[in-house]
This record gives structure tokens, C-alpha cells and sequence, in this order.
């Protein structure tokens, strides 16, 4: 096991105490029969632009987050070594990253998404030999990016989303997508913990562009009839 970089230490601390409450607000409580899926959140670097995390845009066509920019992963199978499992094999099938490269550091607390009805698990990863990635599955993934962090702590790039069901959250304009929702309040909570976060203009506040609303209405139509 390799030693993550120095930059990487302060959130590599932070979350070892860390509490699902600590990363986003809990609403309601999930049932029994909830489903569960892993995130991805893999921090790696490159001498072109730094500290950087993975991405990726779900496909337009996809029945659920259809269009919607996200960590790599998904459902927990029972094949799965549990969420760890399941993220790096999502990861590989839907960028086609060679998960020997990835050393996980950390399994994050289950976080309960009432919109997907899922509880989620984010596995925090350092990508200790960088493969190539692209959309492995065309039809799942639309697009794949390399993030740097400086991008995505730059104010300018920062604002917060108004859903129309009145939720107020965290948003980031980077890499041509508009990263907002559970990816986007992850993504804020570790860029604190990271110590990296510059301070931004929270006042900021827009509206869900029509095209997203769009696509999140057709997947709630799909998920109810």
C-alpha cells in the first residue's frame, strides 16, 4: 500500500470520524426494503492540472439520472464484496478504469437519497496509477472528466441550484456540466473536509435550468407509472 499524497492527508483525517450527518442532512428514514448503491469518489492527480477528482455524465436516455453528472458507480450486487466492490466494478464498467490502479482509503457512511429512494454509500479513493478512462458504455455514459479541484473551488465557478420543490443546494459549473443535487453536496462537504474550499458567494442562487427540470421530471414520471 502506497502512501497518499501530502495534499490528500488533511481529508484522508477528516473523514475518519466523519457522520452521514456530516455530509449532507438526513430527511425521513429509509425502509426496509431501500435500495443500496456505492459511490465512487476518486481523487488522483496529473502534472497538467493537479489535484483533480473523477466524473462522469449519465446518458440522456437512462430511465434514472438521466443526463445528470455524478460519481462513478451504482447498484450493490450480491456478487459484490459490498459497496467497495461495487463502486470499483461500476467505475471499470462505466469508464474503464483499471481498478489495480485504485488504493481505497476510506468507506464513507451510508447516506439515505430520498428523491432515488437509495441509500448510498461513497468509497473514497486515491488513484494511485491513472489509467485511461472514457465512456465504456455509451449508452449509460455520455461523457467522462478529470475535474481539477482548483476548478471546482474557483468562486466563479460556484453557485447554489432552487429546485421547484423549494431544495436550496450546492452547485459547480465545470468540465461543460452543471454538477448539482447528492453528487454536488458530496462534493462540497469533502472540499471542506479537504481544507481546499475558498470562500464564494452563496447568495448566489438560480433556478434548475428547464433542460435539467426536464429530464428530472421524466425520470420521476418514468419511477411513478
Amino acid at each position: 500500500m502506497s502512501t497518499p499524497p501530502g495534499w490528500l492527508a488533511p481529508l484522508v483525517a477528516a473523514v475518519r470520524g466523519v457522520r452521514a450527518s456530516d455530509l449532507m442532512p438526513r430527511v425521513g428514514e429509509p425502509d426496509a426494503n431501500v435500495r443500496r448503491s456505492a459511490v465512487l469518489a476518486l481523487f488522483g492527480e496529473t502534472g497538467a492540472h493537479g489535484p483533480d477528482v473523477l466524473l462522469i455524465q449519465r446518458s440522456a436516455h437512462l430511465r434514472s439520472h438521466a443526463g445528470q453528472p455524478a460519481f462513478p458507480g451504482g447498484g450493490v450486487d450480491p456478487t459484490d464484496d459490498g459497496p467497495v466492490g461495487a463502486a470499483l466494478r461500476e467505475a471499470q464498467e462505466e469508464t474503464g478504469l483499471d481498478p489495480a490502479g485504485v488504493e481505497v482509503l476510506a468507506v464513507l457512511p451510508d447516506l439515505w437519497v430520498p428523491p432515488s429512494a437509495n441509500v448510498v454509500t461513497p468509497v473514497l479513493g486515491w488513484w494511485r496509477e491513472p489509467s485511461e478512462v472514457t465512456p465504456a458504455d455509451v449508452h449509460e455514459v455520455a461523457s467522462v472528466a478529470r475535474v481539477p479541484i482548483a476548478e471546482l473551488v474557483d468562486p466563479a465557478n460556484r453557485l447554489q441550484i432552487r429546485h421547484p420543490s423549494g431544495w436550496i443546494g450546492p452547485a459547480f459549473r465545470v468540465a461543460d456540466m452543471l454538477v448539482w443535487g447528492f453528487t454536488a453536496a458530496v462534493l462540497d462537504r469533502l472540499l471542506d473536509l479537504g481544507g481546499w474550499t475558498r470562500p464564494w458567494e452563496q447568495s448566489a442562487v438560480e433556478d434548475l435550468p428547464e433542460d435539467v427540470l426536464a429530464l428530472a421530471l421524466r425520470q420521476r414520471r418514468v419511477e411513478e407509472g
